[in-house]
């Protein structure tokens, strides 16, 4: 099962601002503004990120064992 992304580039070039516009605590607007006058809007609520199939599954400390006894 594949997972679609936003489709925005890992990188952006000098100059790109990440611009967020609110009032009163809450996010009303977000955007990307590049160096070229290019805007893109984005959505005010982020999508939760999709887990890679690279990244670490992380697991529960186990407790310490308690040292053997030699009979």
């Amino acid at each position: 099962m594949g997972s679609r992304t936003q489709g925005l580039p890992r990188r952006f070039p000098v100059g790109t601002r990440y611009v967020i516009e609110g009032r009163g605590g809450r996010i009303q607007l977000r955007y990307l503004e590049f160096p070229d006058g290019r805007h893109v809007d984005l959505p005010v609520e982020p999508r939760p990120r999709a887990r890679s199939r690279t990244a670490p599954v992380r697991r529960r400390r186990s407790r310490p064992s308690a040292p053997r006894r030699k009979f």
